[in-house]
């Protein structure tokens, strides 16, 4: 299952994301989570301390690797070169799975120990100095993209992506790469405004969205949700000790949860869980081949020097089975 935050910034994303990782770790789920916002604080909010999270090896420092490695015996792709962010697989493209071991994951991917599990963590990597006025953020996340256009996941097993902030996401096609987004709200007319962005950004795109309410601290603050979001309204999250304390660098058992947040996140993983039902491959497939030809003739033909519309395998459809036909097996829960 694929799953995405999205919110203002601010809004609590990457602590709720980061909360919802510790939830699907401690019930031995595999999960993979991405930092995609362009404020790397993912991995400080999972445990890691300021060192640590510096030292995680960039996605978009590994590019190179990444389309060798996903273009595979693709007689579509002439060349790594010529892949960019939305190059879809087909025939011979190497697919990726959660729980293997392959060396995307190995030059990306770095364990990290929670309560009662793992994860493991890949980061984008921060936009640095050397990036100011000649780069732009989005070619960063276009590693996630790949990813994810690569990727064969089955239920139970999760990648849970911390997305950039505000609506910038609708800048690619990535909005469309997941199975449900949470959006994270505050009971503010700032804090709606974005899921009023991506409710009608999102509409002709079958996307999943539920709203994650957070820091609610009474009713007042829930009815002004209820009447701004109607029935995305999910679940509401509101002031935690235990949050507090992590924020500070006082990290708690996870078991010490306040009842109310850990009830939230169940809600969230079963709701998450429940859209599995709605996967749709073809449509899924069909969405990544707009976004690349889309890509491709504003500006993805003209940077390669080759007509990416090509690389397009009309036969060919991602989904649950291996490339030979074998099905995915997908791990059971402990």
């Amino acid at each position: 299952m694929k799953i995405a935050f999205v919110g203002k910034g601010g809004s609590g994303k990457t602590t709720l994301s980061s909360l919802f990782v510790r939830h699907l770790a401690a019930h031995r789920v595999p999960v993979v989570a991405v930092d995609a916002d362009i404020n790397q604080h993912l991995g400080v909010a999972l445990g890691l301390d300021e060192a640590e999270a510096a030292a995680l090896p960039a996605m978009g420092a590994h590019l190179p690797l990444i389309k060798e490695y996903l273009r595979g015996t693709n007689p579509r792709i002439a060349s790594a070169e010529t892949m960019i962010k939305t190059t879809p697989p087909g025939a011979g493209s190497r697919l990726l799975r959660i729980t293997e071991d392959n060396p995307v994951h190995e030059a990306c991917a770095r364990p990290v120990r929670l309560d009662g599990g793992e994860a493991r963590l890949m980061v984008t990597g921060p936009f640095t100095e050397a990036d100011l006025g000649v780069a732009c953020y989005h070619s960063k996340v276009g590693a996630v993209e790949m990813y994810l256009n690569h990727l064969v996941d089955g239920r139970e097993e999760f990648v849970v992506v911390d997305m950039t902030a505000g609506s910038d996401s609708f800048a690619s096609g990535m909005f469309t790469r997941f199975d449900m987004t949470f959006l994270v709200a505050e009971p503010t007319r700032k804090g709606v405004a974005v899921y009023r962005q991506y409710k009608e950004y999102a509409r002709d795109w079958g996307v999943s969205l539920r709203v994650v309410g957070n820091k609610v601290r009474g009713e007042d603050d829930l009815d002004f949700l209820r009447a701004e979001v109607g029935d995305d309204l999910l679940v509401t999250v509101g002031d935690s000790d235990w949050v507090r304390a992590m924020e500070r660098g006082r990290h708690r058992p996870f078991t010490e949860l306040e009842g109310a947040v850990r009830e939230a996140l169940r809600t969230m993983y079963e709701t998450a869980d429940a859209s599995y039902e709605l996967r749709d491959w073809e449509r899924y497939t069909r969405q990544m081949v707009h976004f690349h030809l889309k890509n491709a003739e504003s500006w993805g033909n003209a940077r390669t020097g080759t007509d990416l519309a090509a690389q397009v395998d009309p036969s060919f459809v991602l989904g649950e089975f291996a490339p030979g036909g074998e099905p995915v097996p997908a791990p059971q829960p402990a």
